[in-house]
């Protein structure tokens, strides 16, 4: 119990408004009294979540735990979802309670990096959206050929799948020799997992129905080299070499370059309102002017960014910056 106890002692000296002086209050205290103290953990923010149950106090500990350990920020993140994952890593490592999980994840690496991939974008496979894929081959050459270096971001990067779809996609428009793909994922670990990643033969023929479902022609394969085995596949290095692969952190981290066209879509499902409006801040800091912004759904009509940037097709949440 210390380290609960203490987690929750710095919950509320932290979430206390500055002209409140109240007792610090006893950790054993109903939650209702405890929910009293938990607010916005984001500084000029106004209340996000307030707990009503055990378990869900128990989640805020968790995620604040996972913060102020490890320095990831899931906070702002939509609670259901988090729950959602939450219990799928409790359900991995065999434990009953949020409690639990949070005291192996503090004294385990390897319990923090089974919630750490629960709680990260669900990785894609090639070609697994064909909706998107066409809505790119419709507008990668509109958006990118006026540029002369081309850069395009993935934002949390669904997987290292993801950024070889876009490659190949870009090959195809005659883009790839000069466009630069950054794609970026939220943990050193997915880093170094995207960067050893092969496409498994055993499941080509599924990926190669993928590709044509998309819009696709030929053979995805003609894009990779087989290994020796005959097992695996990697791609091609005049595509491989494209891609740009680092850790950043869209809850904590500033823009970092100025792209023509940003992939944003499969992150922002995650982010509770307060979270979701300040990645939007972050990519309208970072696209260029006239650049493209692909999101999850429509900007709202109320939403100050929404008057700098017209939709690119109708009913898909695709824009173009104006102004």
């Amino acid at each position: 119990m210390s380290v609960m106890n203490s987690l929750l002692a710095s919950l509320r000296a932290a979430l206390r408004p500055a002209d409140t002086g109240g007792p610090a209050g006893d950790p054993q205290a109903s939650v209702a009294s405890t929910t009293s103290t938990l607010g916005e953990l984001h500084a000029g923010a106004q209340r996000r979540h307030s707990p009503s149950t055990v378990e869900e106090l128990e989640l805020e500990l968790l995620l604040e735990a996972a913060f102020q350990v490890y320095g990831y920020d899931y906070r702002g993140y939509q609670r259901d979802v988090v729950a959602r994952r939450v219990q799928a890593a409790m359900a991995q490592l065999s434990l009953s309670t949020i409690s639990a999980l949070q005291a192996r994840v503090l004294h385990e690496p390897h319990a923090w990096n089974v919630l750490l991939r629960e709680l990260s974008v669900e990785p894609a496979l090639m070609f697994d959206d064909a909706a998107e894929a066409s809505l790119l081959r419709m507008s990668l050459g509109v958006c990118l050929h006026g540029a002369a270096l081309p850069r395009v971001w993935l934002a949390d990067c669904a997987g290292a799948q993801q950024a070889w779809t876009l490659a190949i996609l870009l090959e195809q428009e005659q883009l790839g020799a000069r466009t630069e793909i950054y794609a970026t994922v939220s943990s050193d670990a997915l880093l170094a997992e995207a960067q050893a990643a092969s496409l498994p033969m055993a499941r080509l023929g599924e990926l190669q129905a993928n590709y044509v479902r998309s819009g696709g022609t030929g053979k995805l394969l003609d894009y990779f080299e087989v290994s020796g085995d005959g097992l695996h596949a990697a791609l091609r290095p005049q595509l491989r070499n494209r891609i740009t692969w680092a850790q950043y952190n869209l809850v904590t981290d500033a823009s970092f370059n100025e792209f023509q066209m940003i992939l944003g879509r499969r992150a922002l499902p995650d982010f509770g309102p307060a979270l979701r409006q300040r990645v939007l801040r972050l990519f309208d800091d970072s696209l260029a002017p006239t650049g493209m912004l692909a999101l999850d759904r429509p900007l709202d009509a109320g939403d100050p960014l929404a008057a700098r940037y017209k939709p690119l097709f109708p009913q898909q949440p695709w824009y173009k910056r104006v102004a």
